[in-house]
């Protein structure tokens, strides 16, 4: 079988240490901050140059905790209780043939920094920490929207939006600028689907802090927040 060999160009640089808690789409959760770090041999201001002509781009990046030898022409999406099976082409399974992911992000600007070179400051991303980035392109309206599109089984997936509760107290633990992102991430439900128990403390790793938290009938209540 032919290969086909690719550059890690950049590093995407978010509040989200591990995979739990990512939303699980981009775009979901706008108040959401990162940065695209490029590799030293792509650090050239030229190659974006015309960049900030756009509102939108594409990340293209590499699914890199899901890196597997085997793939299977079926996986069970977690939107449908993760009992379901559907063709692995149907999803946005990070376990493909090649475990490439797609994003649209905002771009919210660019930075020229003395470290990093030039570098992109982006809204709405669901990457991890760290995550290989393979490509970029702009966001194109006219060719990129489709306003008439249908979405298969995530049109009825349901409203998984919860209600967040957490005290002022335990809020301003966390910096300013990093509270509504917090509360937004937290109200898209970061547990596997499959996991239902009103019981059970969730903890979630974001921007340096450990949150603990509990899920009943619709209600997410903050329980701890702690500094990694």
């Amino acid at each position: 079988m032919a290969n086909i060999e690719m550059q890690i160009i950049a590093r995407m640089k978010s509040d989200f240490p591990t995979k739990f808690g990512i939303p699980r789409q981009s775009g979901l959760v706008d108040t959401l901050r990162s940065t695209v770090i490029f590799e030293p041999q792509f650090r050239n201001t030229d190659a974006l140059r015309g960049l900030d002509g756009y509102s939108h781009l594409w990340l293209i990046w590499q699914f890199s905790e899901a890196v597997r030898s085997e793939w299977s022409p079926t996986v069970r999406p977690p939107r449908l209780g993760g009992n379901t099976r559907m063709g692995v082409f149907a999803t946005r399974s990070p376990f493909r043939p090649n475990a490439i992911g797609l994003s649209s992000v905002k771009l919210l600007g660019l930075e020229q920094t003395k470290t990093h070179g030039t570098v992109i400051h982006v809204a709405g991303a669901d990457l991890m920490d760290g995550t290989p980035i393979l490509d970029i392109k702009p966001y194109i309206p006219y060719s990129d929207a489709h306003m008439d599109a249908i979405g298969g089984f995530t049109d009825h997936a349901g409203d998984f939006l919860l209600q967040v509760n957490c005290s002022q107290a335990l809020l301003r633990t966390v910096p300013t600028d990093k509270q509504a992102a917090l509360l937004d991430v937290l109200s898209h439900d970061p547990r596997p689907t499959y996991q239902k128990d009103s019981d059970r403390i969730y903890g979630m790793d974001f921007a340096g802090f450990n949150v603990r938290f509990t899920v009943n009938d619709g209600l997410l209540q903050v329980i701890q927040i702690e500094k990694l």
